[in-house]
């Protein structure tokens, strides 16, 4: 089966953004891009301070409530509906709660063809991206590095400590059937 989805997970910062707009450019035919930033942007304002939407803590954590999780499964099964559809899409996701994060986008799949690529990155390079983008809580990328990885299934992972976007998007590709 063709792939119709190629869904990346790493930490803030870790380079998934970057990844994404090359492998645009490097794969046959249109790929549409979504990423879990536009989907937290588009919460309204008071679910971005609420115990029930996403609270970003000082120290860099994250914690999320059932309401957005509620929203979250719906944004997920969109996505997976216009796949369904025809469309081929790329996913920039953080999965704050490592394997927990993976099954509820397998459940939305079913048997979706889809490239899991994980995202890697030194907690310090990543850190040093944090601080030059400037609009991170500082702490995101450090603990997130490794958190967003555990237990999570791979078809293929990249590093982008040392190796610029467009290689990765272009290993990456290399695996789209």
């Amino acid at each position: 089966m063709t792939t119709r989805m190629i869904i990346l997970n790493g930490g803030s910062s870790s380079g998934k953004s970057g990844i994404v707009r090359c492998l645009q450019a490097e794969l046959p035919g249109q790929w549409l891009a979504f990423g879990c930033d536009a989907f937290v942007d588009a919460l309204p304002a008071r679910m971005q301070t609420s115990d029930d939407g996403i609270v970003f803590a000082a120290d860099g954590g994250v914690s999320v409530g059932a309401e957005f999780r509620e929203l979250e499964a719906a944004w997920t099964e969109g996505i997976v509906a216009m796949a369904r559809a025809g469309a081929k899409i790329v996913i920039d996701d953080v999965f704050l709660g490592g394997a927990a994060s993976q099954q509820r986008w397998l459940k939305a799949l079913g048997d979706l063809p889809v490239l899991w690529v994980g995202v890697r990155c030194d907690s310090e390079v990543a850190a040093g991206r944090e601080l030059a983008r400037g609009d991170r809580t500082p702490g995101m990328a450090a603990t997130q590095a490794d958190l967003v990885h555990e237990g999570v299934s791979y078809d293929l992972e990249v590093d982008t400590t040392h190796v610029e976007s467009l290689d990765c998007a272009r290993t990456i590709a290399a695996r789209v059937a």
